[in-house]
């Protein structure tokens, strides 16, 4: 397998810098992006792209965590409840990922991602905005959350990433919950997330320390301009711009998953 070359530097910390931003500013890991934008652009080896990011996914989230929380946006049960399920169900998904074709599984992904996108946007241009008003602990359905966790914490192993997308339109879709906390609850459970499908790629061997070192290095800061950049951001806005993002992520995920 072949690893990091010199030569490669330049574009991964490029990667970093604006997955990073992307990260913060989303509440998401990054990895749907760095993936693909790794081999595109920087020529990385198609296994090591897969689980390489993950590791810059833990720091840049974190990052993006010190803003969120300054903000009172965390709701704990809701966060506690995803972690508990979420965790062994990425352990699981990342030990089946070396045995598991996942081409159409990617594309199923981000088909989902892609109509769920379009799914907000419609929802966003029609009705007013949620608001600002948090939603609480007991407002939150634990069986729905359940399920979700379960599968999004396995699909996020068997594809190596932090699920954070996929988490923050659930909890926007199904939990009625304000872009800004729904975001903020997003970011940290990418971050828990992460580490055990990190630990778990790594006993693997689907990790290059390189590519995790130089990705962390401009993610880390990035992710903390996005996140004060999300913040500040007004909520009709923000919403739209998810939206959109969703929209994007899923038809170019598609369309390099098909051509790659």
């Amino acid at each position: 397998m072949e690893f990091l070359q010199q030569s490669q530097y330049l574009p991964v910390l490029l990667i970093g810098l604006i997955v990073g931003y992307l990260s913060g500013l989303l509440g998401k890991g990054g990895s749907a992006i760095s993936t693909p934008a790794l081999q595109i652009f920087a020529g990385v080896n198609p296994f090591l792209a897969l689980a390489s990011p993950l590791p810059a996914s833990i720091t840049s989230t974190l990052s993006a965590t010190a803003v969120y929380s300054k903000e009172k946006l965390f709701n704990k049960r809701v966060i506690l409840l995803s972690a508990a399920f979420g965790v062994p169900a990425t352990i699981s998904g990342s030990w089946l990922s070396s045995y598991l074709p996942g081409k159409m599984l990617m594309i199923m992904t981000a088909l989902f991602i892609m109509i769920t996108g379009m799914s907000l946007m419609y929802s966003f241009m029609r009705n007013k905005p949620h608001g600002e008003t948090t939603v609480s602990s007991e407002e939150v359905p634990a069986g729905k959350l359940l399920i979700a966790a379960l599968f999004i914490g396995f699909l996020s192993g068997l594809l190596a990433n932090a699920g954070g997308i996929l988490f923050s339109s659930f909890f926007i879709k199904k939990l009625k919950m304000p872009i800004k906390q729904a975001l903020a609850c997003a970011v940290v459970l990418s971050a828990i997330l992460s580490v055990p499908g990190v630990l778990t790629h790594w006993w693997l061997g689907h990790i290059d320390w390189n590519i995790a070192l130089l990705l962390s290095l401009t993610a880390f800061p990035a992710s903390y301009l996005g996140a004060k950049t999300a913040v500040k951001m007004k909520t009709p806005a923000l919403e739209k711009l998810f939206a959109l993002t969703l929209i994007v992520f899923g038809v170019y995920d598609i369309f390099f998953t098909i051509m790659k």
